[in-house]
């Protein structure tokens, strides 16, 4: 079966245009809220699913975008100038020769599927010119159909698949007509045509069998009307099924087992006979416990043959599926993270729980090394600019400090402004500026102590605020210094100091971070 390569849009729900390359394993959709992930793999499921009904159940005024649709009102709102919007769904080459085609995009060979909706000019043009002329701030929606064609520009139905998929929408998962959709989708990839009709007659049968053997007893009671049993797709077979577990439905399980079991039911199948090609995921850590999530994540970085889409907002899926295989969607349009290092993909991989998808999704970032630094980097940043770090899109990240490469090099791959605070551990010109040097741009900079005497943070914040850190801790000591007990007790003396109603010295190389980190 072929595989997805390519997706093309134009004019689709906020995308103007876009052009996305997939692998044919992973793809993992990344970005803030309202980047257009769900609407990427909206644009894949209708296509697929190359269903008719579906698209005039969702509106052409909910799919066509809102800014081609704007555009239009203020120009010269001529007919010739309606948007058309296309989606275009590129094929891995070879498979089928009624795939191949130029009628798309890209204007190239290659095989694929297209949506197309347009108005139907060469049908209602005289319709359509009467609207525009006479209803200045009307859009002619009503006069738009869709075609679902090869690029060959053959027409393609329902009833001949070249892709086997299923979409689970983990937030329509409390949803009765969602509920009935899936099982509905599953019942099809699962069930040949031929076997769906034979089953289908055998209901019909069976229920007209009950009709004549049991109402019949109810029915010979009565004079004037009769009970029988509704006919019909809404009440055949199909409208009827419900998937079970241990023979209790999941409709009737939590939300997290619910989208845990359709999404594991859906790979086992396909790992089992083959018969799903691509799954689309839709924040698939929508419910789920982290337990949960992980053995969900794991079945999913295991399997090999259904193609994967997946939409997230988890740092640990994005990062346990390969951020070489994410895509980052957002304001300046995406990004492909498929050139970060082997070694770097590997290290989000196996490192605990991180803040990768937060790192990615932040303009201005300030890295830090430890508890002490995250806790007291608010109070400095209030302190020099009379302001907090959100108001300037500035975003605290704590890290251990043999990460700050990892974070350094996807910031490049992203274009991310981040200023990396850290101690020198007693070499600064070795652990802060050579280790470092390969990694800086006008977007990237280490700050430390450039004093080797002062190693760390606790030492520079001591040093810089003696007398107050003698004040609030000197009683304590025992046999350590003030010093000695700030380092074995970070956390807890930088909480404290939080607390204390003094004006705190902020040491130098904190000082340069904070205000570079606004340029």
């Amino acid at each position: 079966m072929p595989v997805i390569t390519r997706l093309m849009l134009q004019n689709f729900k906020k995308f103007s245009a876009l052009d996305l390359s997939f692998c044919a394993d992973r793809n993992v959709l990344i970005g803030d809220n309202e980047s257009g992930k769900s609407s990427i793999l909206l644009a894949l499921d209708l296509v697929l699913s190359d269903s008719r009904y579906r698209v005039e159940t969702l509106g052409v005024e909910t799919l066509l975008s809102q800014s081609a649709v704007d555009g239009f009102l203020a120009g010269e709102r001529r007919i010739e100038q309606l948007p058309v919007l296309t989606v275009d769904v590129f094929l891995s080459a070879g498979t089928n020769p009624d795939l191949n085609g130029r009628q798309n995009l890209a204007d190239i060979d290659a095989d694929g599927l297209r949506m197309r909706i347009a108005p139907m000019i060469d049908e209602y043009g005289q319709d359509i010119s009467q609207v525009l002329q006479h209803n200045p701030s009307i859009f002619p929606f009503e006069y738009y159909s869709v075609k679902f064609t090869t690029f060959s520009g053959g027409h393609y139905a329902g009833f001949r698949r070249y892709l086997r998929h299923l979409l689970l929408d983990s937030a329509r998962i409390d949803s009765e007509h969602a509920a009935q959709e899936y099982t509905r989708a599953v019942y099809n990839v699962n069930v040949p045509v031929s076997e769906r009709y034979r089953l289908e007659n055998s209901y019909r049968q069976q229920k007209n069998h009950f009709c004549e053997q049991q109402l019949s007893v109810v029915n010979d009671a009565l004079e004037l009307y009769r009970f029988g049993i509704r006919a019909g797709t809404k009440s055949g077979l199909e409208a009827n099924l419900d998937i079970t577990e241990e023979g209790i439905s999941i409709r009737n399980r939590g939300k997290g087992r619910q989208c845990f079991i359709k999404t594991e039911f859906a790979l086992r199948r396909h790992q089992q006979q083959g018969e799903l090609d691509v799954l689309l995921l839709e924040e698939p850590e929508n419910h789920m416990s982290h337990l949960s999530m992980k053995k969900l994540v794991s079945q999913l970085a295991t399997d090999r043959q259904t193609q994967l889409f997946i939409a997230t907002h988890s740092s640990h899926i994005s990062s346990r599926l390969d951020l070489r295989k994410a895509i980052l969607l957002g304001e300046a349009g995406k990004v492909l993270l498929n050139d970060l290092s082997a070694d770097t993909a590997a290290f989000f991989i196996k490192a605990p729980d991180n803040n990768v998808l937060e790192f990615s999704l932040s303009k201005r970032v300030l890295l830090v090394e430890g508890d002490a630094e995250f806790i007291l980097i608010e109070y400095f940043y209030h302190l020099l600019h009379a302001r907090k770090p959100e108001d300037d899109d500035v975003h605290i990240i704590a890290i251990g400090g043999t990460s700050f490469r990892r974070y350094l090099e996807l910031a490049r791959l992203l274009g991310t402004r981040v200023a990396a605070l850290r101690d020198n551990d007693g070499k600064y010109q070795q652990n802060c500026a050579e280790r470092y040097a390969d990694l800086l741009s006008e977007n990237i900079q280490v700050f430390a102590d450039p004093d080797d005497t002062r190693s760390t943070f606790e030492i520079s914040l001591y040093q810089d605020n003696r007398d107050l850190c003698e004040e609030l801790f000197g009683q304590e000591r025992r046999r350590l210094t003030v010093q000695e007990y700030m380092l074995a007790n970070k956390a807890e003396a930088a909480f404290r100091l939080l607390q204390h109603d003094k004006i705190m010295n902020v040491p130098g190389y904190i000082q340069e971070a904070l205000t570079w980190i606004r340029g």
